[in-house]
């Protein structure tokens, strides 16, 4: 008997969503490792090519295995479409460049990754777009930095790399006030902890090499929204510049896809943890995480947020006591990266956001005895000893 799949509970999207399988009738999604795809005739192809017909045409513009991908996807996001790109800055590119043109007006949260600085500080000013950067906290500042030609928000949520979270909703709500749309970058919180979508975002954007891959292998990234925005904005977009996902890193994807609430759930255990021993150590001067009363937003996460997540930030004082915290650590990796099973963490000031110009990150509060750590699955005892051992050094 057929059962609507938006019925299901979380874990069950997750290891059944979008599940289409072929002939052979095989338990792990097949990975569809093709470039390009055969017509039964030339009016076959040119049916498949004016859209009259579904299917196939080319690779860069859809496979099976990245659709699953994208479906199952979707479903778990309450989303009505998803498209899948090659990596999550591709995804955040795309997902702004689709919604303006020369002439435009953008405001975005201030505390952003640097990479998603410069494609607003540096890019689109290059093609006539205009951006104003707002303390994302702050209502007023959203209301006061709308003009006539705003068609887009941004906002990071928690926001990389301090953690600072947004109101969704009240941003929502100015920007469609304004006739803009929100875009979301979700990739904090994860799909298993925040729905943009829910609260009155536009579009969200997700690294999925972070949380969703979650095991260090691939790159990826995914938009989602309702289709007929997606449509109109991204279609011809994708199709035409290339962004796309290849059919391998879905299929990996897919498979992290199956395991990510237990992930995510256990790696949020754990830093909880971890955030309350460093919070107690008398070398931290301050620690954040989404998950503790103390954060500074700590309202706002309990109405928008139903986990912590893995990410922790904490204020060393200086670089040298970063460092010195960073250089001893022995089961701790010192990477870029987050969301991993691994326990990883970096000194953003000389990495994520070293591209910032030291007015800005002053500005988000970014000064340079900040790190921060993505939690892993290890065990939170070797975790504790670990980290422990590291801030006494620090």
């Amino acid at each position: 008997m057929a059962e609507d799949p938006n019925t299901w509970q979380q874990e069950t999207k997750l290891v059944r969503g979008g599940m289409a399988r072929s002939p052979y009738g095989e338990i792990s999604e097949a990975l569809y490792l093709t470039q390009s795809f055969a017509y039964e005739s030339a009016s076959a192809a040119d049916k498949r090519f004016s859209g009259e017909e579904p299917g196939f045409i080319y690779q860069r513009f859809g496979n099976p295995t990245t659709q699953m991908f994208e479906d199952r996807l979707a479903l778990l996001e309450g989303a009505e479409q998803c498209r899948a790109t090659a990596s999550g800055m591709a995804a955040v590119h795309v997902a702004l460049q689709g919604l303006v043109r020369t002439g435009d007006h953008i405001v975005a949260g201030r505390a952003l990754f640097g990479s998603c600085r410069w494609i607003l500080s540096e890019l689109m000013p290059r093609y006539g777009v205009e951006v104003t950067f707002v303390d994302a906290t702050d209502i007023e500042a959203w209301k006061n930095a709308v003009r006539p030609n705003t068609k887009v928000f941004l906002v990071e949520t928690p926001a990389n790399p301090l953690l600072e979270v947004t109101a969704i909703g009240a941003v929502a709500d100015v920007a469609h006030a304004a006739g803009a749309k929100l875009v979301v970058d979700n990739v904090f919180a994860t799909p298993i902890f925040q729905k943009p979508l829910a609260l009155g975002a536009d579009i969200v954007v997700y690294s999925a090499t972070k949380h969703i891959d979650g095991q260090g292998r691939v790159l990826g990234g995914a938009i989602l929204g309702a289709s007929e925005l997606m449509t109109e904005s991204y279609k011809d977009l994708l199709r035409h510049t290339g962004p796309a996902l290849s059919p391998f890193n879905a299929w990996v994807l897919l498979k992290g896809l199956e395991t990510l609430d237990l992930r995510v759930r256990r790696q949020t255990e754990n830093a909880a943890k971890i955030a309350d021993a460093i919070g107690a150590h008398a070398k931290c001067n301050q620690v954040i995480y989404p998950g503790r009363p103390d954060h500074p937003q700590a309202a706002i996460i309990a109405n928008q947020m139903s986990g912590g997540g893995n990410v922790v930030a904490f204020d060393l004082g200086s670089r040298e006591a970063a460092w010195r915290f960073l250089d001893t650590l022995a089961i701790v990796d010192i990477s870029n990266n987050l969301g991993d099973a691994k326990s990883m963490a970096t000194h953003p000031s000389t990495t994520t956001h070293r591209s910032m110009p030291e007015a800005e990150r002053l500005s988000i509060g970014l000064t340079e005895g900040w790190v921060r750590m993505s939690v892993g699955l290890e065990g939170a005892g070797d975790l504790t000893r670990d980290v422990e051992r590291a801030l006494d050094a620090a």
